[in-house]
């Protein structure tokens, strides 16, 4: 038996949506090829420095999207309880970590399905730069470093 990732609630992998609550079930995490073509053009987002650092959505289904990085710890995986939840099957529940620390920003993979990628290479773990291209699953973000404090 599974359960919701909403209300906890039991199901099976052949439920579409979870009879407790209406939660939609994606069911495990698709494998995909990644498309990973060197400095592939794509349209310029213009981005505002914050004071803290963010990720933008620049190629995915909300493109334009910022995710600002205000938590020393933050998740980004499909699960619904992540502090970045990336709704696709080709992102894992528990995807990857960002760790915000005074000296910058790092990226690891928790041992995801797909990946994650940085600069347009598969990486365990990365510290990231302003510009830095960051991609989990079909969803393609920029870092933007801001005032880290």
């Amino acid at each position: 038996m599974d359960q919701c990732p909403a209300c906890g609630a039991e199901t099976t992998r052949k439920d579409g949506v979870c009879a407790e609550c209406g939660m939609r079930l994606e069911g495990p995490t698709a494998s995909f090829e990644a498309i990973v073509e060197p400095s592939e053009p794509l349209e310029i987002i213009e981005v505002d420095i914050a004071e803290v650092p963010a990720l933008v959505l620049r190629k995915g289904i909300e493109a334009g999207e910022r995710f600002y990085l205000d938590q020393p710890r933050m998740t980004i995986g499909r699960d619904p309880s992540s502090s970045i939840f990336l709704n696709d099957v080709t992102v894992s529940r528990y995807h990857a970590v960002l760790y915000v620390e005074s000296d910058g920003v790092r990226i690891e993979d928790a041992g995801s399905l797909n990946g994650t990628y940085v600069n347009d290479v598969v990486v365990a773990e990365a510290e990231l730069s302003s510009g830095d291209s960051v991609q989990i699953g079909r969803f393609q973000m920029v870092f933007v470093s801001g005032v880290v404090a």
